[in-house]
């Protein structure tokens, strides 16, 4: 099957939804390579940071869904229902969990001192995204998906 055989089916919506998730981690390295000017290659793998790669996932996944099945369908409802789902936690649950592993982290250390393998190692802190991290990447899985979608339909 080639990639225009994609088009109009399941294949597409999980192409999209998927290269929507790789292609905002890596504007997630070029925007912190331009905004602190430093290289982080953790970035390609980490949650959290600017966009939210999971908010364009399912936004494109959904808007997808949308785009074959239709606005009105139940698919795009069940899409768009888990899509807020997720963004809900990367904003809401997740980020509440990376302020605590911080004020975790900075107890350890007040503790321990140097010893961190003592307590068990450093907590992750970069876990949820801010509302305009899961907006960015919101408005980018949508904006891709369109694209695609159209992209596809001309092949």
């Amino acid at each position: 099957m080639n990639i225009s055989g994609f088009y109009g089916t399941g294949y597409e919506a999980l192409f999209v939804g998927i290269s929507a998730v790789i292609i905002a981690q890596v504007l997630k390295f070029f925007v912190h390579l331009i905004w602190k000017r430093k290289v982080d290659l953790r970035l390609f793998t980490t949650t959290g940071g600017m966009p939210s790669s999971h908010s364009a996932g399912v936004i494109g996944l959904s808007t997808t869904v949308g785009l074959i099945c239709g606005f009105s369908s139940i698919e795009f409802a069940m899409a768009i229902g888990y899509a807020l789902v997720v963004m809900y936690d990367a904003a809401g649950v997740r980020r509440a969990a990376g302020k605590q592993a911080a004020c975790l982290n900075k107890i350890i250390m007040d503790i321990y001192k140097q010893e961190l393998k003592e307590a068990g190692g450093k907590l992750k802190e970069l876990l949820g995204h801010t509302p305009m991290q899961v907006l960015v990447g919101a408005i980018f899985g949508f904006a891709y998906s369109y694209y695609m979608h159209q992209l596809l339909g001309a092949l």
